[in-house]
Protein backbone atom coordinates (compact mmCIF):
# COMPACT_ATOMS: atom_id res chain seq x y z
CA UNK A 1 0.00 0.00 0.00
CA UNK A 2 1.38 3.51 -0.82
CA UNK A 3 1.11 6.74 1.18
CA UNK A 4 -1.39 7.92 -1.74
CA UNK A 5 -3.70 4.56 -0.63
CA UNK A 6 -3.82 6.17 2.90
CA UNK A 7 -4.67 9.69 1.81
CA UNK A 8 -7.44 8.63 -1.05
CA UNK A 9 -9.84 5.21 -0.15
CA UNK A 10 -11.20 3.75 -2.28
CA UNK A 11 -14.45 4.90 -2.07
CA UNK A 12 -12.60 8.16 -2.75
CA UNK A 13 -14.79 9.02 -6.04
CA UNK A 14 -18.06 8.29 -4.16
CA UNK A 15 -17.88 10.79 -1.41
CA UNK A 16 -19.79 14.03 -1.93
CA UNK A 17 -18.50 17.11 -3.16
CA UNK A 18 -17.50 19.50 -0.75
CA UNK A 19 -18.94 22.56 -1.05
CA UNK A 20 -17.57 25.36 -3.63
CA UNK A 21 -15.89 28.27 -2.46
CA UNK A 22 -17.96 31.30 -3.19
CA UNK A 23 -21.72 29.22 -3.30
CA UNK A 24 -24.63 30.57 -2.55
CA UNK A 25 -25.27 30.94 1.10
CA UNK A 26 -28.38 33.37 1.87
CA UNK A 27 -30.67 30.57 2.17
CA UNK A 28 -29.06 30.78 5.70
CA UNK A 29 -30.72 34.54 6.25
CA UNK A 30 -33.89 33.91 4.92
CA UNK A 31 -35.95 35.94 7.54
CA UNK A 32 -39.20 33.22 7.37
CA UNK A 33 -36.55 30.46 9.07
CA UNK A 34 -35.43 32.67 11.23
CA UNK A 35 -39.24 33.74 12.59
CA UNK A 36 -39.90 30.33 13.04
CA UNK A 37 -36.48 29.45 14.96
CA UNK A 38 -37.56 32.39 17.43
CA UNK A 39 -40.99 31.42 18.24
CA UNK A 40 -39.70 27.91 18.82
CA UNK A 41 -37.35 29.43 21.16
CA UNK A 42 -39.52 31.83 22.70
CA UNK A 43 -38.93 30.79 26.06
CA UNK A 44 -35.22 30.98 26.31
CA UNK A 45 -35.67 33.82 24.37
CA UNK A 46 -38.21 35.63 27.62
CA UNK A 47 -35.24 34.76 29.58
CA UNK A 48 -32.32 36.24 27.60
CA UNK A 49 -34.43 39.26 27.67
CA UNK A 50 -35.30 39.13 31.07
CA UNK A 51 -31.59 38.77 32.09
CA UNK A 52 -30.48 41.85 30.15
CA UNK A 53 -33.10 43.49 31.35
CA UNK A 54 -31.81 43.02 35.28
CA UNK A 55 -28.58 44.48 34.05
CA UNK A 56 -30.29 47.58 32.32
CA UNK A 57 -31.33 48.38 35.31
CA UNK A 58 -29.03 47.37 37.55
CA UNK A 59 -26.72 49.86 35.55
CA UNK A 60 -29.60 52.41 34.99
CA UNK A 61 -29.71 52.88 39.08
CA UNK A 62 -25.65 53.88 38.86
CA UNK A 63 -24.64 57.42 38.87
CA UNK A 64 -22.86 58.57 35.47
CA UNK A 65 -19.61 57.86 36.70
CA UNK A 66 -19.71 54.74 38.53
CA UNK A 67 -21.75 53.45 35.35
CA UNK A 68 -18.97 54.60 32.90
CA UNK A 69 -17.02 52.40 35.48
CA UNK A 70 -19.25 49.53 35.47
CA UNK A 71 -19.16 49.80 31.67
CA UNK A 72 -15.64 49.50 31.09
CA UNK A 73 -14.84 46.60 33.38
CA UNK A 74 -17.20 44.38 31.69
CA UNK A 75 -15.91 45.96 28.32
CA UNK A 76 -12.83 44.59 29.39
CA UNK A 77 -14.00 41.25 30.30
CA UNK A 78 -15.63 41.17 26.75
CA UNK A 79 -12.56 42.51 24.86
CA UNK A 80 -10.45 39.40 26.51
CA UNK A 81 -12.91 36.79 26.00
CA UNK A 82 -13.17 38.11 22.26
CA UNK A 83 -9.70 37.97 21.70
CA UNK A 84 -9.33 34.56 22.91
CA UNK A 85 -11.93 33.11 20.98
CA UNK A 86 -9.79 34.46 18.36
CA UNK A 87 -6.19 32.87 19.55
CA UNK A 88 -5.10 36.17 20.11
CA UNK A 89 -4.88 35.80 23.99
CA UNK A 90 -4.75 39.70 25.61
CA UNK A 91 -5.66 39.69 29.39
CA UNK A 92 -7.86 42.39 30.41
CA UNK A 93 -5.21 43.93 33.19
CA UNK A 94 -2.61 44.71 29.81
CA UNK A 95 -5.24 46.39 27.86
CA UNK A 96 -6.29 48.33 31.09
CA UNK A 97 -2.47 49.12 31.60
CA UNK A 98 -1.96 50.01 27.88
CA UNK A 99 -4.87 52.48 28.24
CA UNK A 100 -2.99 53.92 30.85
CA UNK A 101 0.33 54.31 29.50
CA UNK A 102 1.63 51.71 31.25
CA UNK A 103 2.82 49.90 28.23
CA UNK A 104 2.87 45.95 28.08
CA UNK A 105 4.73 43.94 26.22
CA UNK A 106 1.55 42.31 24.02
CA UNK A 107 0.79 41.74 20.34
CA UNK A 108 0.93 45.54 19.02
CA UNK A 109 -2.21 44.62 16.28
CA UNK A 110 -4.12 42.71 19.12
CA UNK A 111 -3.44 45.39 21.17
CA UNK A 112 -4.19 47.95 18.78
CA UNK A 113 -7.57 45.49 18.06
CA UNK A 114 -8.62 45.76 21.88
CA UNK A 115 -8.32 49.63 21.59
CA UNK A 116 -10.25 49.98 19.33
CA UNK A 117 -12.92 47.06 20.57
CA UNK A 118 -13.27 49.18 23.71
CA UNK A 119 -14.39 52.42 22.12
CA UNK A 120 -17.46 50.79 20.08
CA UNK A 121 -18.79 48.90 23.06
CA UNK A 122 -18.85 51.88 25.58
CA UNK A 123 -20.40 53.72 22.81
CA UNK A 124 -18.61 54.97 20.06
CA UNK A 125 -18.93 54.85 16.22
CA UNK A 126 -22.26 54.11 15.06
CA UNK A 127 -24.07 51.39 13.70
CA UNK A 128 -25.90 52.23 10.57
CA UNK A 129 -22.07 53.87 9.02
CA UNK A 130 -19.91 50.71 8.76
CA UNK A 131 -17.07 52.51 7.45
CA UNK A 132 -17.02 54.92 10.65
CA UNK A 133 -17.93 51.96 12.89
CA UNK A 134 -14.37 50.13 11.87
CA UNK A 135 -12.66 53.63 11.37
CA UNK A 136 -11.84 53.24 8.13
CA UNK A 137 -11.02 55.54 5.81
CA UNK A 138 -11.93 55.50 2.43
CA UNK A 139 -9.04 53.99 0.12
CA UNK A 140 -10.09 53.89 -3.90
CA UNK A 141 -8.87 50.47 -4.84
CA UNK A 142 -12.21 49.09 -5.97
CA UNK A 143 -11.51 46.20 -8.89
CA UNK A 144 -8.01 45.65 -7.94
CA UNK A 145 -7.45 41.67 -7.84
CA UNK A 146 -5.64 41.53 -4.59
CA UNK A 147 -6.10 37.71 -3.27
CA UNK A 148 -4.00 39.12 -0.01
CA UNK A 149 -5.98 42.55 0.78
CA UNK A 150 -8.19 41.94 4.30
CA UNK A 151 -10.96 43.36 3.09
CA UNK A 152 -13.39 45.43 0.30
CA UNK A 153 -12.17 48.97 0.04
CA UNK A 154 -13.68 51.66 -1.79
CA UNK A 155 -16.64 50.87 -3.78
CA UNK A 156 -16.42 47.42 -2.65
CA UNK A 157 -16.49 47.90 1.22
CA UNK A 158 -19.44 50.56 0.15
CA UNK A 159 -21.22 47.58 -1.78
CA UNK A 160 -20.35 45.17 1.00
CA UNK A 161 -21.77 47.14 3.70
CA UNK A 162 -24.74 48.01 1.97
CA UNK A 163 -25.62 44.40 1.28
CA UNK A 164 -25.05 44.31 4.99
CA UNK A 165 -27.52 46.39 5.72
CA UNK A 166 -30.23 45.15 3.33
CA UNK A 167 -30.05 42.04 5.33
CA UNK A 168 -30.34 43.67 8.30
CA UNK A 169 -33.18 45.45 7.18
CA UNK A 170 -35.20 41.71 6.37
CA UNK A 171 -34.30 40.62 9.34
CA UNK A 172 -35.55 43.87 11.41
CA UNK A 173 -38.88 41.62 12.44
CA UNK A 174 -36.82 39.63 14.58
CA UNK A 175 -36.18 40.52 18.31
CA UNK A 176 -32.79 42.13 18.69
CA UNK A 177 -31.44 39.29 20.49
CA UNK A 178 -32.63 36.81 17.93
CA UNK A 179 -30.95 39.03 15.52
CA UNK A 180 -27.67 38.49 16.45
CA UNK A 181 -26.77 34.95 15.05
CA UNK A 182 -28.25 35.98 11.55
CA UNK A 183 -26.25 39.43 11.35
CA UNK A 184 -23.44 37.14 11.95
CA UNK A 185 -23.85 35.10 9.06
CA UNK A 186 -24.88 37.93 7.22
CA UNK A 187 -21.64 40.09 8.15
CA UNK A 188 -19.58 36.84 7.08
CA UNK A 189 -21.25 36.47 3.67
CA UNK A 190 -20.89 40.33 3.17
CA UNK A 191 -17.53 39.76 4.07
CA UNK A 192 -17.77 43.33 6.10
CA UNK A 193 -14.46 42.27 8.15
CA UNK A 194 -11.39 39.72 7.22
CA UNK A 195 -11.91 35.89 7.35
CA UNK A 196 -9.88 35.97 10.27
CA UNK A 197 -11.50 38.52 12.48
CA UNK A 198 -14.72 38.15 14.68
CA UNK A 199 -14.33 40.82 16.88
CA UNK A 200 -15.82 43.67 14.46
CA UNK A 201 -18.88 41.32 14.17
CA UNK A 202 -19.14 40.59 17.68
CA UNK A 203 -18.78 44.72 18.88
CA UNK A 204 -21.27 45.87 15.85
CA UNK A 205 -23.28 42.77 17.71
CA UNK A 206 -23.01 43.44 21.10
CA UNK A 207 -24.34 46.95 20.62
CA UNK A 208 -26.98 46.31 17.97
CA UNK A 209 -28.70 43.74 21.14
CA UNK A 210 -28.62 46.74 23.51
CA UNK A 211 -30.37 49.30 21.19
CA UNK A 212 -33.70 49.71 23.33
CA UNK A 213 -31.41 49.68 26.50
CA UNK A 214 -32.06 52.95 28.87
CA UNK A 215 -28.31 52.24 30.33
CA UNK A 216 -26.45 49.12 28.70
CA UNK A 217 -24.33 50.14 26.13
CA UNK A 218 -23.71 46.86 24.72
CA UNK A 219 -24.73 42.82 25.51
CA UNK A 220 -22.24 40.97 27.26
CA UNK A 221 -21.19 37.58 26.51
CA UNK A 222 -18.38 37.25 28.19
CA UNK A 223 -16.38 33.44 28.38
CA UNK A 224 -20.05 32.42 27.09
CA UNK A 225 -19.35 34.47 23.96
CA UNK A 226 -16.77 31.57 22.55
CA UNK A 227 -19.25 28.84 21.90
CA UNK A 228 -20.81 31.66 19.80
CA UNK A 229 -18.71 33.59 18.04
CA UNK A 230 -17.27 31.45 16.05
CA UNK A 231 -20.06 28.98 15.68
CA UNK A 232 -20.49 26.76 12.45
CA UNK A 233 -23.96 24.98 13.84
CA UNK A 234 -27.56 24.82 11.90
CA UNK A 235 -29.26 28.17 11.96
CA UNK A 236 -31.86 26.78 15.14
CA UNK A 237 -29.05 25.18 17.61
CA UNK A 238 -26.75 28.65 16.45
CA UNK A 239 -29.96 30.26 17.92
CA UNK A 240 -30.28 28.14 20.59
CA UNK A 241 -26.45 28.66 21.61
CA UNK A 242 -26.51 32.66 21.36
CA UNK A 243 -30.00 32.57 23.64
CA UNK A 244 -28.36 30.91 26.27
CA UNK A 245 -24.76 32.93 26.30
CA UNK A 246 -26.90 35.94 26.29
CA UNK A 247 -28.65 35.04 29.39
CA UNK A 248 -25.36 33.33 30.84
CA UNK A 249 -23.43 36.62 29.83
CA UNK A 250 -25.40 38.84 31.26
CA UNK A 251 -26.30 37.05 34.58
CA UNK A 252 -22.51 36.89 35.06
CA UNK A 253 -21.77 40.46 34.38
CA UNK A 254 -24.43 41.25 37.08
CA UNK A 255 -22.51 38.80 39.76
CA UNK A 256 -19.18 40.74 38.41
CA UNK A 257 -20.86 44.31 39.40
CA UNK A 258 -22.36 42.95 42.79
CA UNK A 259 -19.23 41.46 43.62
CA UNK A 260 -17.42 44.75 43.17
CA UNK A 261 -20.69 46.33 45.29
CA UNK A 262 -19.70 43.63 48.04
CA UNK A 263 -16.09 43.94 47.66
CA UNK A 264 -16.46 47.97 48.39
CA UNK A 265 -18.90 47.27 51.80
CA UNK A 266 -16.15 44.95 52.49
CA UNK A 267 -13.42 47.56 52.55
CA UNK A 268 -14.93 49.97 53.96
CA UNK A 269 -15.60 47.82 56.87
CA UNK A 270 -11.69 46.46 57.15
CA UNK A 271 -10.82 50.19 56.94
CA UNK A 272 -13.15 51.39 59.79
CA UNK A 273 -10.21 52.00 61.91
CA UNK A 274 -8.31 54.52 59.75
CA UNK A 275 -9.41 57.84 60.72
CA UNK A 276 -10.92 60.35 58.17
CA UNK A 277 -13.78 59.72 55.40
CA UNK A 278 -10.73 59.56 52.44
CA UNK A 279 -10.59 55.19 52.73
CA UNK A 280 -14.44 55.85 52.08
CA UNK A 281 -13.83 57.81 48.90
CA UNK A 282 -10.42 55.71 47.31
CA UNK A 283 -13.04 52.71 47.73
CA UNK A 284 -16.13 54.33 46.21
CA UNK A 285 -13.45 55.36 42.76
CA UNK A 286 -11.93 52.11 43.00
CA UNK A 287 -15.69 50.50 42.53
CA UNK A 288 -16.25 53.08 40.29
CA UNK A 289 -13.06 52.42 37.89
CA UNK A 290 -11.32 49.01 36.84
CA UNK A 291 -8.13 50.08 37.10
CA UNK A 292 -6.85 53.53 38.68
CA UNK A 293 -3.48 55.25 39.06
CA UNK A 294 -2.15 56.96 41.99
CA UNK A 295 -3.02 60.73 40.38
CA UNK A 296 -6.65 59.35 39.43
CA UNK A 297 -7.21 58.35 42.94
CA UNK A 298 -5.77 61.42 44.27
CA UNK A 299 -8.11 63.35 42.25
CA UNK A 300 -11.43 61.38 42.56
CA UNK A 301 -10.80 60.87 46.37
CA UNK A 302 -10.11 64.67 46.15
CA UNK A 303 -6.96 64.15 48.75
CA UNK A 304 -3.11 64.73 48.71
CA UNK A 305 -0.71 62.95 46.55
CA UNK A 306 1.01 61.74 49.67
CA UNK A 307 -2.25 60.50 51.84
CA UNK A 308 -3.76 58.79 48.73
CA UNK A 309 -0.04 56.60 48.80
CA UNK A 310 0.15 56.24 52.10
CA UNK A 311 -3.75 55.04 52.28
CA UNK A 312 -3.02 52.88 49.15
CA UNK A 313 -0.03 50.81 50.19
CA UNK A 314 -1.76 50.46 54.00
CA UNK A 315 -4.62 48.92 51.60
CA UNK A 316 -2.26 46.87 49.90
CA UNK A 317 -0.86 45.58 52.96
CA UNK A 318 -4.65 44.63 54.58
CA UNK A 319 -5.41 42.71 50.80
CA UNK A 320 -8.18 45.52 50.22
CA UNK A 321 -6.29 46.40 47.06
CA UNK A 322 -4.37 45.26 44.25
CA UNK A 323 -1.47 46.00 42.31
CA UNK A 324 -1.29 45.38 38.80
CA UNK A 325 1.97 46.90 36.72
CA UNK A 326 4.54 45.25 39.70
CA UNK A 327 6.45 48.81 39.07
CA UNK A 328 6.56 51.75 41.30
CA UNK A 329 7.70 54.07 38.50
CA UNK A 330 4.12 53.79 36.93
CA UNK A 331 1.38 51.84 39.70
CA UNK A 332 -1.64 50.54 38.57
CA UNK A 333 -4.75 50.18 41.70
CA UNK A 334 -7.98 47.94 41.34
CA UNK A 335 -10.62 46.31 43.97
CA UNK A 336 -9.17 43.10 45.48
CA UNK A 337 -12.19 41.39 44.63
Amino acid sequence: MTDDDDLFPDDFDELPPLPRAGADRRHLIEPADWLRFEAALARALADAAMSVGRLDQMLAAMDRDARAGATRRLALIEIESMLWAQSTPLRREEIGRDLMEARADSDLDAMGLARWALRRLEGQGSLTDLRSFLALRRVDVAGLDDPVAPRPAGDDFDAAATSFHEVMSRLQPLHPLSRAPAARIGWRLAEVSPPEDLVEAACWNGRAMASGCEALAFVPLGRHGRAVWNDGAEQPERLARHLAAVTAGTEEARLTLRRIADWAEDARRRTATIKGDNPARIIAALAAHPLMSTAMVETAAGTSRATAERLLARMYAQGVVREVTGTKRFRLWTAAA
